[in-house]
Order: structure tokens, then sequence, then C-alpha cells
């Protein structure tokens, strides 16, 4: 249907995730499109870590959000060992939309107010696949906004949040969630420089309040390395080292910010 319509990039993409080696919990094709995709064996891992994406994330853009899970499932499978079998598995969870980086909605937490209710829905049925195992949620750049709305009451044993604009909250106690909560951002993130504030325009409230990395918030903070704002699951990198440990629950091996 994409390319009858002449989206090239939609029909590429669409091609590609009909590849019968992926495993998929969830599509949806419409509009900006919807995916959950699993890497490894879910229902026997003993380690799960969800990834929730930023903003400009579509299916016309998954396969660089696609990359980062790959890359995360692939340094817990070197930290694990080959020999201890398929206990860690990664979900690239683009379950809402995302707002452009240009664009009002980037601003404010309208479009992660029913984010965070489809988000919340989604770990409710993960966990009736499997109840054992440790779960993390690792969000990034306007997914630590969604992450952060789902929370509270969240059956996951660490909340993330990497290259963070804020949560919408003053601090990690405002989350109210029994989960860890650590945040990292990379040393050449642009985000730092986005005014870390809250003001209510016209009815709205603009901006996300604190900044998750600082002592205010309360967080977590654990070494995230030099990297920009895209640069968290890059390989070899020191931030996605720490996020291995994390999801692992090696923790007392995590270099600190």
């Amino acid at each position: 249907m994409a390319a009858a319509h002449g989206d090239r990039s939609r029909a590429a993409a669409v091609r590609s995730m009909a590849d019968p080696s992926r495993h998929f919990l969830s599509f949806d094709a419409r509009g900006s499109g919807r995916a959950a995709e699993v890497f490894g064996d879910l229902a026997k891992a003993d380690h799960v870590a969800v990834l929730v994406p930023g903003s400009d994330t579509s299916l016309d853009t998954y396969d660089r959000f696609r990359a980062g899970a790959l890359v995360l499932h692939q340094r817990l499978g070197q930290r694990l060992g080959q020999q201890l079998g398929p206990r860690a598995a990664v979900i690239a969870w683009l379950g809402y939309e995302t707002p452009g980086t240009i664009s009002a909605d980037v601003l404010t937490t309208g479009l992660a107010k029913e984010a965070a209710s489809e988000l919340r829905e989604f770990i409710g049925e993960l966990r009736k696949v499997n109840g054992h195992a440790r779960l993390t949620l690792l969000c990034h750049s306007y997914g630590t906004v969604v992450g952060a709305r789902a929370a509270s009451g969240l059956d996951i044993s660490d909340l993330v949040l990497i290259g963070s604009p804020g949560t919408g909250v003053d601090s990690a106690a405002g989350l109210h969630t029994k989960a860890r909560v650590w945040a990292g951002r990379g040393g050449d993130d642009w985000i730092a420089d986005v005014p870390h504030t809250r003001a209510d325009l016209f009815g709205t409230t603009v901006g996300f309040g604190t900044d998750p990395v600082s002592p205010a918030f309360g967080a977590r903070v654990f070494a995230a390395g030099d990297g920009g704002h895209s640069d968290y699951l890059k390989p070899g990198s020191v931030s996605l080292a720490n996020i291995a440990r994390i999801v692992l629950g090696e923790t007392p091996e995590m270099t600190h910010g």
C-alpha cells in the first residue's frame, strides 16, 4: 500500500520488517507507525530491557532505534557469556507517536500522557509472558517524559533516564516508584543546553523542570562518557557498558557520573 501511494521510505521500512527472522510483539504501519520488536528469548530471559525512544522516531526512522537495541542485546550477551544461554532480552518499544524535535509538542507533556498509558499496558502484558525477569525501563530524550509518567506502581527494577530534557517532576521521589532511578548524560549532548524549567503559558505547561542528572533531582547518576545525544548505545562506549551493568544488576561495578 505504501509503495502504491509513492511512499518509498515507508515501503522499504515495512519490507525490512517483514523478514521472517525478526520477531514483533506488535506492529501498525498507519500514521507514524508503531512497533515492538524483541531481541532474544523473552519468555526465558532473566533480564529484560525495554527501550523507549525520543523525538523523531517513526517507522521511517526505526532502523536507527533498532540498531541501539541490537547493540545492547549483543553487549548483554557478551557480559553473560554464551555458555549461560539466552538469559537476556531487549525490546525496542515504539508504542507511541513521538513528537518532532522542531515542534511545540516536544516542549510539553501532551503526547507523553497517552504514551504513558500505552507503556503501562504493555509492561502489564509483558509480565504475563515473563513474570520472573529483572525488568529495566530504558528511556531516551522525550522518552524519559513518557517513562516518568508511567513509572508509578510499575513492576520494574530500574528506570534509566538518558539524554533527558527533564521528566515533568521535580525529583526522583516525585516519580512514586520503587524502582531504582538512574540518570546519565553524555559530555557532548546538546540536551544539557536546554533550560530545565517549567512555565505555564496560555493554560499549557511548557518545559520539564529539574535536570535529572543534577543533585537536586536525586537520581543515581552514572558516567555516560563524552558522546552526543544519539550515542548512548554506541558500541564500545562508557554509557553502553554502564547501561548493560544496570540491566544485569551488576551495579557495584558501575562508573558514576
